[in-house]
């Protein structure tokens, strides 16, 4: 079904807290990692200042259940790293974005959105696209109400 809910976003230069997680439920272990730092640094899941971005880094592989996860936590100037968080600085992009509600639609909700990029008169950057997934309803415990931005780069 073709998308109707896509929106441009210009994302600006971000400063992130990094957290990588790799195995069988990789998202956990990065989110777990970048919450006790965000707690550290005085940021709660959820409340005002609390932004992340998600992408799979790297993707999975065929025939392994293992795959890694990062989790970018945007943080201010002054905030230090802390191993194993990393520091890093985002570029801006220009990205499509989608809505997605329920873990389980994900993967049909990229697929969606990749595919109206291509038929859209954007087209992806010379670089090759990031992927972001930004979680919009943290702390729900049901997956099938898990509310995300899926963000698509395209060139500008």
């Amino acid at each position: 079904m073709p998308l109707t809910d896509v929106r441009i976003v210009d994302l600006p230069p971000m400063r992130v807290a990094s957290a990588l997680g790799y195995g069988r439920h990789p998202e956990d272990q990065a989110a777990a990692k970048i919450a006790r730092f965000a707690e550290s640094i005085g940021l709660r899941v959820g409340r005002p200042g609390y932004r992340t971005f998600g992408f799979n880094n790297p993707d999975p592989s065929p025939g392994s259940p293992n795959y890694g996860y990062e989790i970018w936590l945007v943080v201010d100037p002054d905030v230090k790293e802390s191993p194993p968080i990393e520091i890093k600085r985002v570029a801006a992009g220009k990205y499509a974005v989608t809505r997605c509600v329920g873990l389980a639609r994900i993967g049909e909700r990229w697929r969606a959105l990749s595919a109206w990029v291509e038929e859209s008169p954007y087209k992806h950057p010379a670089h090759g696209c990031r992927c972001l997934e930004e979680p919009l309803s943290p702390g729900e415990p049901d997956q099938a109400k898990w509310v995300f931005d899926l963000y698509l780069e395209i060139a500008p």
